[in-house]
């Protein structure tokens, strides 16, 4: 029995030892060194692919979406064996912390902390990605008897690549330029990385400020995976300017004010330990510089309005530094530098975060306790009015607020006192059956009262980014806040799917009120059919429609036959838009449909100005916009095809944001020529500083009138050491303003009299003196 028994000891050991030699390191994995070159992102997927099939028992591989160039998206859960056999229950215990739990179940506070760290979200900062698999092997690492002892109470979530399309863009233009060795040299074209760049995702978007409002895909798979676990810490990885040192928590002021003392007070136990392994090997690193916690849409602020400690980390890298690259010190930065300086403060991290995992639980189920017992902020209820014609508007609103799992519902009828936030005032209102009613006494209150503050508080102006945001503001809803909580009395029904089933004798009305408007205009005269649209209201069989209603004529759409209200019926239901059958040109009210007034729509050749010059992500936006929310095509064109442009097949021009220093090479008399037939040119933001700079005829700068009497005559003076503080009030945009519109001009069809709008730089113009000034 005893050799029998030795037999089975040595049977296990040899069984263990081989499942051990079964995992390789990346090194051996991939055949190179870590930082000798950089990693596709599919041998990043096939080495965890590898680390989780070798390691059953610890890791978990959870694939949460794909992008749109089909490339995975993938997170890797690590921890002990005894933690992963309990995942399930480790997922909905850490929910009933957050009071998010689907069941009635107590919480427990003895449980593993959740540490997510997320890795390259802005595409070209690649060192990221590589540190990860580093990190997710040194954690498994039999070796690492530390790194074992910290997984007993802490589950670790690497999310290797948040921005695959970015990154695989920047490696493969990369590899395409270097040679056999790198050059260091900064005016080597390998620095020079081409417009786009790969910072951004497929339609150039950052990602990195995408997390509140989840426009992408990534950003919408990867934050339903996010919800399911809701971490205590967030990490979330970037690169800054070549020459930079490494930077690490605490943040930067301005911090807002709804982060705890708790929060703020461990970003500071977080950054000594990461100085105390800088330390160790003399590297250079700042903190409480530059990366403030303000704006809610980051990797380190969104966490924290969820409950986390949420950090942003910067390694010096990004496009311009290669596998290596001269700094002005004259040392040369390489990836290996890069990714060992991330995976050291990785490491660090987890490190403190175990060493802290039951004060880190506590606090973490304080912070939703208190957000169910008291709410956040000023405001207690928020009652949005649901008026017609907001329908459209509504139904976004709330899909935004099921993203984020902010609850909301109705409350019983009544009069009440709020701050109406389209006034300014306190006013008083009467509580609808219709309206949306949200009790800021919810989990999800911090995060709440962050997207509907009114206006921001700041504790120090010069900010990293936008500071407003209000979510009244963005879906022109009429919205108060309340200081008194209101119960809420049930749950709000959204409203029931459309189903248009008359067809008309004559044609069909389709209202102008939203993007689904939009969608279905989009779709028909993509499908060929005749559209008309109204220049004024009408009325017809006891209905009222606003000016731009769009007219659907059987005598117009001949070539249809029968099929025209199949054609109809199946495009409006799909968008669950409410058409309506008319049977006479004959109306009650305003123009009939023979009318001159009542204008043929012509389905328009769009093209889009996209290149160097153009900001990609201004570009991109308008790319998404066209061929995702209005689903039209869109003809992306080079800022060489100004130079010698043909626009016989354009009607619309787009020019998005950007520096347009090729304008004076470009053929404008032509463009004018074109404009001046009737072409349609859209300029946006500083785009229409680079017009007004060139003899366009009509748009002029308004001259800065300086209306500021107790002006301090000294303000030139400034000190030096303040040069930074002084440019960012100048270079960040960001702010709301109310815009008064004409809404009887086409181009503000379906509007109120007002519009609010988001202000991104700081050029002011005169009034149109030729043509139409709509807002």
């Amino acid at each position: 029995m005893k050799i029998k028994s030795c037999c089975l000891q040595l049977l296990f050991v040899l069984s263990f030892a081989v499942a051990y030699t079964q995992t390789q390191s990346p090194e051996a994995f991939l055949g190179y060194k870590p930082g000798e070159k950089f990693t596709p992102h599919f041998k990043i997927m096939d080495y965890l692919n590898h680390l989780a099939n070798a390691n059953r028992d610890r890791v978990k591989l959870v694939t949460y979406g794909s992008t749109n160039e089909g490339r995975p998206l993938i997170t890797l859960f690590i921890s002990s064996e005894e933690n992963m056999r309990s995942l399930e229950n480790i997922r909905q215990n850490n929910l009933r912390l957050a009071n998010m739990g689907r069941d009635k179940a107590l919480p427990v506070e003895n449980t593993p902390v959740i540490v997510w760290l997320s890795y390259n979200v802005h595409g070209n900062e690649a060192s990221s990605s590589e540190a990860a698999m580093v990190t997710a092997w040194e954690l498994l690492n039999p070796a690492n008897s530390k790194a074992k002892s910290w997984l007993n109470n802490t589950v670790v979530v690497i999310d290797p690549c948040v921005n695959p399309d970015g990154r695989d863009r920047y490696i493969n233009w990369y590899n395409s330029v270097v040679g056999t060795r790198y050059n260091p040299a900064l005016q080597a074209r390998e620095h020079r990385e081409p417009w786009p760049g790969g910072r951004t995702n497929h339609y150039y978007f950052d990602l990195n400020r995408d997390w509140a409002w989840q426009t992408q895909i990534e950003s919408q798979k990867r934050m339903k995976l996010y919800q399911e676990w809701l971490p205590q810490i967030h990490v979330d990885f970037h690169e800054q300017g070549i020459n930079s040192p490494y930077y690490f928590a605490p943040a930067a002021q301005p911090y807002h004010e709804v982060i705890t003392p708790w929060q703020r007070d461990f970003q500071i136990t977080i950054g000594k330990n990461n100085a105390k392994y800088f330390d160790e090997q003399g590297w250079l690193y700042f903190t409480k510089e530059i990366f403030d916690l303000y704006y809610p849409s980051y990797g380190d602020t969104y966490p924290l309005y969820n409950g986390a400690v949420g950090m942003t980390y910067e390694q010096a890298g990004g496009g311009a530094a290669g596998l290596g690259v001269l700094k002005k010190e004259g040392d040369t930065l390489t990836l290996t530098d890069r990714l060992t300086h991330h995976f050291t403060s990785a490491m660090s991290t987890i490190e403190i975060s175990s060493l802290n995992a039951g004060r880190l639980i506590h606090e973490f189920r304080k912070f939703f306790n208190d957000a169910v017992s008291n709410g956040t902020g000023v405001f207690k209820t928020y009652v949005i009015k649901r008026e017609t014609g907001d329908l459209q508007r509504i139904t976004a609103f709330l899909n935004l607020l099921d993203r984020n799992q902010i609850r909301y519902g109705t409350a019983a009828q009544g009069p009440v006192k709020g701050y109406n936030y389209f006034t300014g005032k306190e006013e008083s209102l009467t509580i609808g059956a219709g309206d949306i009613v949200i009790n800021n006494s919810q989990p999800k209150s911090t995060l709440l009262t962050v997207l509907f503050e009114p206006k921001s508080k700041l504790v120090d102006s010069a900010t990293y980014d936008i500071t407003a945001w209000s979510l009244p503001y963005v879906y022109g809803l009429k919205t108060w806040g309340l200081k008194e909580r209101i119960q809420l009395a049930g749950e709000y029904r959204k409203p029931d799917p459309v189903v248009n089933q008359l067809a008309g004798s004559y044609g069909y009305v389709v209202p102008w009120e939203g993007m689904q408007s939009a969608r279905v205009v989009s779709q028909l005269l993509q499908k060929g059919v005749r559209l008309r649209f109204t220049t004024e209201g009408f009325e017809t069989g006891g209905m009222a429609f606003n000016a731009g209603s769009i007219i659907i004529l059987k005598t117009s759409n001949g070539s249809f036959g029968g099929n025209l209200w199949n054609v109809i019926h199946e495009i409006c239901n799909r968008e669950n838009l409410k058409i309506f059958p008319v049977n006479s040109g004959l109306v009650d009210k305003g123009y009939d449909f023979g009318s001159s007034n009542v204008k043929y729509l012509k389905p328009p050749k769009i093209a889009l100005l996209a290149g160097d010059g153009v900001s990609a992500n201004a570009a991109g936006e308008v790319w998404f916009f066209m061929e995702r929310e209005l689903e039209y095509p869109v003809t992306l064109l080079r800022p060489d095809d100004l130079i010698h442009p043909n626009f016989r097949d354009i009607d619309v021009l787009i020019l998005p944001d950007g520096r347009y220093p090729f304008l004076k090479y470009a053929n404008y008399l032509e463009l004018k020529s074109w404009v001046n037939n009737g072409g349609k040119l859209i300029a946006m933001e500083n785009a229409v500083a680079a017009l007004a700079k060139i003899d366009t005829g009509g748009i002029v700068f308004k001259k800065e009138v300086n209306i500021n009497e107790s002006e301090d005559v000294y303000a030139p003076l400034r000190k030096f050491k303040d040069y930074e503080r002084d440019f960012i009030p100048y270079s960040t945009p960001g702010s709301i303003f109310k815009v008064h519109l004409d809404n009887s001009h086409p181009l503000a069809f379906g509007y109120p009299d007002y519009y609010f709008t988001l202000k991104m730089d700081d050029n002011v113009y005169q009034y149109l003196s030729e043509g139409w000034n709509v807002g």
